[in-house]
């Protein structure tokens, strides 16, 4: 097969030259660098990723190819995937296709052979940029003009969330949750299923009133592509349900959560896609946990938030209750889809309130 060349362009004038692989198309989007070791097929399909080019930190990516059991998603919405090396010829008895196949079936244009290790290294520094993955003869000026003229889109969530409440169930349920929709990842259903749980995912905007007529027994607030200041809808919704059922947030839920306990929420540059160290405050353990996020916690002073788990070293607040409302909340991915299992117990908590509160 004869690939295109093809390079990216940052809007601060950087070029990387490459081979084109995926959908033979243009692409202008925010980009971020993912560090996980593995999960490719779980990010590249993770509804948090939307409208993104993803540059993958780790040398190898495709080797164990696309396996249809690992989806996270029923679409893939990702604007882009820049690695080193690619893998057309993938080792593992449950691949059904190659990553290439996958992300050109999708429309996804993507770009290897480049020096991804200085490429991060100019996105830490400059915060969040824009790039354009582009035709190799195309001119720089024309490129960086087709930047400037991008639009960031601000309507995500809109786009990722369900358009109408749809089930997942399993066998001799204990509990009733509804998932609110901003972008939520297959594996939070499946562990909320293999929990006993029945789950009725509805849009990112259904209004509170129509959740709590499913006599919830909890509600969920999914992760989603953007913070929760741009998803304003989820912290009103909140508003509404706290206190009434137990809650769980996770990523933007978390966030919206956050904001309406009064917590200040900041922008983090370039933010932290990947692995890292996460202390747990009550039993002090260090787990490694999967984060994809932009903007931060400091503390949750003045709020009536305690926190659970901090970032470490650097202390910033990655996880909080309230008991006394029956909410819950972690900034981080937790069903270990990709990266380790460490945090998937915190599941349990989200159980063990709504227990609690069937037993009231």
């Amino acid at each position: 097969m004869i690939r295109p060349a093809k390079k990216l362009v940052l809007e601060t004038g950087e070029e990387f030259f490459g081979t084109g692989f995926g959908a033979d198309r243009r692409s202008v989007c925010e980009i971020v660098f993912n560090t996980s070791v593995v999960g490719y097929q779980e990010i590249v399909s993770d509804p948090s990723y939307a409208h993104q080019i993803v540059v993958m930190t780790y040398p190898l990516v495709g080797n164990y190819g696309i396996t249809d059991e690992d989806y996270e998603s029923r679409s893939t919405d990702i604007g882009g995937l820049v690695v080193r090396e690619c893998c057309d010829t993938p080792s593992n008895f449950r691949s059904t296709k190659t990553l290439e196949e996958e992300l050109e079936e999708h429309g996804i244009p993507c770009l290897s052979g480049v020096d991804t290790r200085m490429l991060t290294k100019i996105i830490r520094d400059s915060g969040r940029p824009m790039a354009a993955i582009v035709g190799a003869d195309l001119p720089k000026e024309e490129a960086l003009a087709l930047i400037a003229a991008t639009e960031r889109p601000t309507d995500l969530v809109r786009r990722v969330s369900c358009r109408k409440r749809w089930v997942t169930r399993t066998s001799n349920h204990r509990f009733h949750v509804v998932a609110v929709d901003c972008g939520i990842k297959q594996s939070i259903l499946t562990r909320l299923k293999e929990r006993g749980c029945n789950v009725t995912i509805v849009p990112f905007n259904t209004p509170a009133a129509d959740i709590l007529a499913f006599n919830p027994d909890g509600v969920l607030l999914s992760n989603g592509p953007v913070s929760a200041l741009e998803a304003p809808e989820i912290r009103s919704l909140f508003a509404e349900i706290k206190g009434k059922v137990p809650v769980f947030g996770i990523g933007l839920g978390m966030e919206a959560i956050g904001l309406e306990y009064g917590a200040e929420l900041t922008p983090m540059g370039c933010g932290m896609h990947g692995d890292h160290p996460v202390r747990d405050l009550a039993s002090g353990r260090i787990n490694i946990a999967v984060l994809n996020q932009t903007y931060r916690f400091g503390s949750m002073e003045g709020t009536r938030l305690t926190p659970t788990h901090v970032l470490v070293p650097e202390g910033y607040v990655l996880g909080f209750e309230n008991k006394e409302d029956k909410v819950y909340g972690v900034q981080f991915h937790l069903e270990s889809a990709p990266g380790p299992q460490d945090n998937v117990c915190l599941f349990d908590k989200f159980i063990q309130m709504m227990e609690e509160c069937s037993h009231a």
